[in-house]
């Protein structure tokens, strides 16, 4: 999520929070009945004064669920990755902000791999895609390297398929939402090559920017995609990449016109704009999700 756009008034006037859904499939969610969503707001962050708090990512790390989310810096306009915990992805507990940075941070995407743990926040400020490591996993994180440097690079998502990396990036300066792009590599640090099909969608607010981790299930790979038209943050939708190669790249949008969407009512009653799914087991799915309401008219939330 980024403050400096043409959508700042309005999202100066926006409540973000952070809730969790329940799910059938990698299509499929909604809110549970045993959950007061949303679960976290920015009233729960403890050590800085929080504007909102939004684009949750989550990680089961021995038996427990670490949270990791944008903070938005209410003295500092902007945004700092917290921690919150959770034994059962129900009840959770902030901890605190475990990185800071003197350019914005958002959209904490972290991910593991060979044991380790990392993250890749959005750092369009520092005109690059950086990388940290935890070390110790969750609340230390340091930098080991840049993926890629350009001037706008956001909400970047990675996966591994294919015995290769895939990153996907939204790329228009014109914040316009509508241009994403596709990179590659052999190894997480590069070097990183542009897909010759890329950008693979272009002029297309609708389903161009990322909204959440890329989903890499044995033969399948789901991308979820922010709908930033009319306005930023007005839902979620899904798309099944069926080709992935260096040479080639095909997707199709699931069936469901939206996987998230605003309730019309409630702490989301505004929009939703991001998801991070996790397979539980057999026919079940567990999603940290994001949604808003106009802050004008607080009477509307639950």
């Amino acid at each position: 999520m980024i403050t400096q756009s043409p959508d700042a008034p309005r999202k100066q006037q926006a409540e973000w929070s952070i809730g969790i859904y329940m799910g059938k499939s990698p299509f499929d969610f909604s809110p549970a009945e045993n959950i007061d969503n949303p679960v976290l707001t920015r009233k729960d962050v403890s050590d800085i004064q929080a504007a909102f708090v939004a684009d949750p990512f989550m990680l089961k790390v021995d038996g427990i669920w670490h949270m990791f989310f944008e903070v938005l810096n209410q003295q500092t306009r902007k945004g700092e990755i917290g921690l919150a915990i959770s034994n059962n992805g129900v009840k959770w507990t902030y901890r605190q902000i475990v990185l800071a940075e003197p350019f914005h941070l958002s959209y904490p995407y972290v991910f593991e791999w060979l044991n380790e743990y990392y993250m890749i926040p959005e750092t369009q400020k520092a005109n690059s895609i950086r990388l940290y490591k935890a070390a110790p996993f969750p609340t230390q994180w340091t930098f080991i390297g840049t993926l890629l440097r350009g001037p706008y690079y956001v909400d970047a998502s990675i996966c591994r398929h294919g015995n290769k990396w895939w990153l996907f990036t939204e790329t228009n300066p014109n914040v316009k939402h509508d241009t994403l792009r596709l990179y590659y590599a052999d190894d997480m640090m590069g070097p990183w090559r542009e897909h010759p099909k890329s950008p693979i969608i272009q002029g297309n607010g609708h389903i161009a920017r990322p909204a959440g981790r890329v989903l890499a299930i044995n033969d399948r790979v789901v991308r979820y995609t922010q709908d930033c038209h009319p306005i930023y943050g007005t839902k979620v939708r899904a798309f099944e990449i069926t080709t992935l190669t260096t040479t080639d790249y095909h997707e199709q949008e699931n069936r469901h016109a939206s996987i998230l969407a605003a309730d019309g009512i409630g702490w989301n009653a505004s929009g939703m704009h991001h998801i991070d799914p996790h397979f539980i087991d057999a026919g079940q799915w567990v999603a940290c999700v994001d949604g808003w309401f106009n802050a004008e008219f607080p009477s509307r939330r639950k």
